[in-house]
């Protein structure tokens, strides 16, 4: 066994050693301590195009796009597209190339109302296998690439990227898409700075929700040709979650006349649940929405990879007049990945129709 090859397992030897609490939160120990990485602060200003880019003083970030698409016949289908950088050691901890302590994991799935595909990747940083780009923005892992083609249209706010490919692919599935926007991006919590629990553990989060989105998607190998809108998450952390939540239950919906909504409920093993949100506007405009002003209620579960996950939501906002139900497309997207957890495309109704992403951890 070569040298590179001994420094990749040990990496993924580290990541096995995560307890499991932290498993069911996510990825990297997201509520373990943060002794030795960077902080996340509520007087920093998010910088663009530079936050596009990676952050290696935090423990973990991801840059994660969901689509919701349609076929020419009319069905549905959604995709995922997910690269995490998870530092396993503070920076100052670790060597160059293999002998770096960040790893990259990729994620990929495809769903359509009657299958569900996923794959995963690996990589060690420093050695050109992964990586993400500011500028122009690129982020890749192997063959798997979310990257401009094109530079930003002229008089578009420095948050906005250029056209975007997005393409991915498994043993049994494969995507490629083409990503446009015109907008900047919207700013999660308040002013990117993003609290998830009582004792004020944060991340820096933003989203780009407004791309329109064309090409093809290949369940079980067929290639069929689609249209949809798609919405990119990123966000950055040390400790993003307390020690006592075990999981999150995201929702990001298109909502009628371009507005969004982005809402999570990090569970608490004892207590109440943590719930808050964004309302974004078709100008890219987000208010918070505070803990206490959602109502965010299980309706229904679903027997799913040997356990209940509740797959059809209600969710309330009496400020804003919404009051929706959310089913999801196809109840068994179990991301059966190292970090299994449930990911799938979903439809609303109600006072506020749209489409959307659900993501479920720690069940």
């Amino acid at each position: 066994m070569n040298a590179d090859r001994r420094w990749l397992l040990k990496g993924l030897s580290a990541l096995a050693l995560i307890p499991a609490a932290a498993l069911a939160q996510g990825f990297a120990g997201l509520g373990a301590t943060a002794k030795g990485f960077a902080e996340v602060l509520p007087s920093t200003r998010l910088r663009f195009p530079a936050d596009h880019g990676p952050h290696p003083d935090f423990r973990i970030e991801w840059w994660y796009v969901t689509a919701v698409l349609t076929d020419e016949a009319g069905a549905e289908a959604g995709v995922q597209w997910t690269l995490f950088r998870i530092a396993l050691a503070p920076p100052d901890h670790g060597g160059a190339g293999w002998q770096t302590p960040q790893i990259w994991m990729g994620h990929a799935g495809l769903t359509t109302a009657t299958s569900h595909h996923h794959a995963q990747r690996y990589a060690r940083a420093g050695v050109g296998q992964a990586g993400v780009a500011a500028t122009p923005f690129a982020a890749f892992i192997d063959d798997w690439r979310l990257a401009e083609t094109a530079p930003r249209a002229p008089g578009t706010p420095a948050s906005a990227l250029g056209p975007v490919e997005m393409r991915a692919h498994g043993a049994d599935f494969a995507y490629e898409l083409a990503l446009a926007t015109y907008r900047g991006v919207a700013l999660q919590g308040v002013e990117g700075y993003s609290v998830k629990s009582e004792r004020g553990q944060a991340s820096h989060y933003y989203s780009q929700p407004f791309f329109a989105v064309t090409g093809w998607i290949a369940p079980g190998g067929a290639r069929r040709a689609v249209t949809g809108r798609a919405w990119m998450d990123r966000e950055w952390s040390s400790q993003p979650l307390d020690a006592d939540q075990a999981g999150w239950d995201w929702l990001s919906l298109h909502l009628p006349d371009e507005r969004k909504l982005m809402v999570y409920r990090l569970r608490a093993r004892a207590g109440a649940p943590y719930v808050t949100g964004n309302w974004i506007e078709p100008d890219g405009r987000s208010t918070r929405l505070d803990p206490g002003t959602i109502e965010v209620d299980p309706l229904a579960e679903a027997e799913v990879a040997g356990r209940s996950i509740p797959v059809r939501w209600r969710i309330a906002i009496p400020s804003r007049g919404l009051a929706i139900e959310t089913e999801a497309l196809n109840p068994q997207s179990w991301m059966a990945t190292d970090f299994a957890y449930w990911e799938g495309p979903v439809r609303a109704t109600g006072t506020h129709p749209g489409r959307g992403y659900l993501e479920m951890t720690g069940y």
